[in-house]
């Protein structure tokens, strides 16, 4: 686990704040003492909750109560009090509250698709891709961590993985496959991970000694055809499923014995029923 740090807290604060709330500053509330309580309206996996009640302490308010990431909370549940000036309490409500909408939708899309797996194959990992919101990627992925994901692949300097897109660059495929055989002796510590769409390439990746073969938007006969000469010949090769997978169909998918599944969906599913409640004090 990890937390978002103070200069991303503060760059996040000044999108919205670069100079003074308008609004509040043209009330009459010197000195007005006011508390915010963030609520749910649905059961949620909390994430980023350590960051929210930051926001309110940089911004001057006192937090009274917040729930860890990674707890459940139930329908109508807090998830974070904080108190302070009327104005500044104003500064920090959409701030935290449009931080946890994201966060925790993240975490329980992620933690209800990990539940799915579990279920079926309990050896199966959820990964999350690096299809992240834009300039948010350390938020988006401590929220999918925190719903039990795991990122499978971090940036373009941590893993070895030959796209579809990759491969334009050889004449044919087996000049592709004699250049990984030489890839394969650069990165003795790490493992060659290949996509892959088809039953007859698949094979020759396992004869190759390819570590990790991503299946991208296969059919479920060719899937079952793979692994079962996988299992029969390879057992140690492992097969990730990719492309399209989300609630509605990864107990499908997770039901053939596989050892991961990379989505993206985590990222496109909306925002958390939260909502708040204001009170002077």
């Amino acid at each position: 686990m990890f937390n978002l740090s103070t200069f991303e807290l503060e760059k996040y604060i000044q999108d919205d704040l670069p100079y003074f709330d308008l609004t509040t500053s043209l009330q009459n509330c010197n000195n007005v003492l006011a508390q915010i309580e963030v609520y749910t309206r649905e059961d949620i996996i909390v994430s980023c909750s350590e960051e929210a009640a930051k926001i309110a302490e940089l911004l001057n308010c006192k937090v009274d109560f917040f729930v860890k990431s990674k707890n459940k909370v139930e329908k109508n549940g807090s998830i974070l009090k904080f108190s302070g000036l009327y104005e500044d309490i104003h500064k920090a409500w959409r701030l935290t509250q449009i931080l946890l909408e994201y966060s925790c939708k993240i975490s329980t899309y992620a933690h209800e698709m990990k539940e799915k797996i579990e279920k079926i194959n309990p050896s199966c990992e959820l990964l999350t891709t690096r299809k992240t919101f834009p300039f948010s990627k350390r938020f988006c992925i401590k929220a999918a961590f925190c719903g039990g994901a795991m990122p499978h692949r971090l940036n373009l300097s941590e893993t070895v993985l030959f796209f579809e897109g990759h491969r334009i660059l050889y004449k044919n495929n087996e000049e592709f496959y004699e250049d990984l055989k030489r890839i394969k002796t650069k990165i003795p510590e790490k493992k060659l991970n290949v996509e892959s769409e088809s039953f007859e390439d698949s094979i020759n990746l396992m004869k190759i000694g390819v570590d990790v073969i991503q299946l991208d938007k296969i059919d479920f006969e060719e899937l079952e055809k793979i692994i079962t000469y996988k299992n029969e010949n390879f057992p140690n090769v492992k097969i990730l499923v990719a492309g399209g997978i989300n609630l509605t169909n990864i107990e499908k998918y997770a039901s053939y014995k596989i050892d991961g599944v990379v989505t993206s969906s985590v990222y496109n599913c909306g925002m958390a029923n939260i909502s708040s409640r204001l009170k002077i004090m």
